[in-house]
């Protein structure tokens, strides 16, 4: 882009009333609309922003810590993004996240949802309040839990979430904590321990403790738990990366972890919307659903893939007709089976209308409140019922479609 170009598209901002204490130093694409940056927004030295469908709420700051290139991302009021690279992601209002991040597509952050420095994400979508440490890497993962700043989920430094396997594939989505129950705040927050790990497809309830130093390795989706990761034997022995074990758990938590995303979209489509009403929440608000619809397309994909390595796998395991190896096998051949027939229910379940408009009709009866964040904690016990009865009623549709 031409220097004269980019000088007009910075006068653009500063005309607005955009702060830039070193506007020479900020690089600002001609694909940027200035209509969708607000006035008081603070872009720092260093900063580059690009894409057409980038907007930034009021009061949000940009690079205070370090530089920062922002591309194709939707931000609500108050966010801070102190430095790093932030692509394809939603941020809405007061999350925040740290210097050295790397944000990469389908990240949501939801209110006040935080990370600390040297964070990475991808695919990963985080409900209000849940605060994530430093030097962390979180891809392919949701994760609710807590009801405010004081009793909030939280991750602690050095955690990975292990998203690729052996067998080359990303069938590994976990789901901590869930979004029928999540989304209305009142669940307990769920602690994961610095310095470990989960090994996906991981499924753990609300309230559940890991403690620092463990690498998760089995589900724990019963809520309260102190989950403890079992050692490993020592030593060496013949491994295939052809033949896969366990496929029955890794296919089940997939068509939940479905569901919930699911679910997660048309909570956005039929609740969320009724408090995303300004301008950059409007933004913001299309661009979660859009972010929502390519999370639930990348994860058909990845189970799509590992799905047609399976067959193969089963034919390995058949031949060497012991009883266990057989077994697996014959769940493998099932699964196949079941996915060519099952991809479109699972791609379309059943939403639940009925049921929805059981819950939105109760909730009108509440008073409507503009504060979202204060409000879904009060919500009388009935109507939070029904509407952890619809949005369950999606994930369930979406497991149904797929038994075997």
């Amino acid at each position: 882009m031409p220097s004269t170009e980019r000088s007009t598209r910075v006068q653009d901002l500063l005309t607005r009333g955009v702060r830039m204490p070193n506007p020479a130093s900020v690089e600002i694409d001609d694909s940027i609309i200035p209509e969708r940056i607000a006035t008081d927004v603070t872009i720092h030295a260093g900063c580059r922003l690009r894409g057409a469908t980038t907007s930034i709420g009021p009061g949000s700051i940009l690079g205070a810590e370090a530089p920062l290139t922002l591309e194709d991302s939707q931000l609500g009021a108050r966010v801070e993004l102190k430095g790093g690279f932030v692509s394809g992601s939603v941020f809405l209002d007061g999350a925040n996240i740290g210097s050295g991040a790397h944000v990469r597509g389908g990240t949501l952050l939801e209110e006040e949802a935080n990370g600390a420095h040297t964070v990475g994400l991808k695919q990963t979508i985080l409900l209000p309040y849940v605060t994530l440490g430093s030097l962390i890497n979180f891809c392919d993962i949701l994760m609710a839990g807590g009801m405010s700043r004081k009793s909030h989920s939280e991750v602690g430094s050095s955690f990975i979430h292990f998203n690729y396997t052996p067998h080359q594939d990303k069938a590994t989505p976990s789901l901590i904590g869930d979004v029928p129950r999540g989304v209305f705040l009142d669940r307990a927050p769920i602690f994961l321990g610095g310095q470990g790990g989960l090994v996906g497809p991981i499924r753990l309830g609300f309230g559940c403790v890991t403690p620092a130093g463990t690498v998760v390795r089995r589900d724990a989706p019963d809520d309260g738990q102190l989950v403890r990761a079992p050692g490993l034997t020592p030593g060496a022995r013949a491994y295939n990366a052809n033949v896969y074990f366990g496929t029955q758990r890794v296919w089940t938590n997939n068509l939940l972890y479905i569901g919930n995303l699911r679910a997660l979209r048309e909570w956005y489509r039929h609740m969320r919307g009724l408090f995303m009403t300004g301008v950059y929440a409007l933004f913001c608000l299309e661009g979660a659903v859009r972010l929502l619809d390519g999370a639930l397309k990348e994860r058909i994909k990845r189970l799509d893939e590992w799905v047609a390595k399976l067959n193969p796998s089963a034919e390995l395991l058949i031949a060497e007709r012991e009883p266990k190896s057989v077994a697996e096998g014959e769940t493998q051949q099932r699964i196949v089976a079941r996915w060519a027939r099952a991809k479109d229910a699972v791609s379309n379940p059943d939403l639940g209308d009925s049921a929805r408009t059981l819950f939105l009709d109760e909730f009108e009866t509440c008073g409507a409140a503009h504060d979202y964040l204060a409000l879904l904690p009060t919500l009388p016990a009935p109507v939070k019922a029904a509407g952890t009865q619809w949005l369950q009623g999606i994930v369930d549709a979406t497991a149904r479609a797929g038994e075997i």
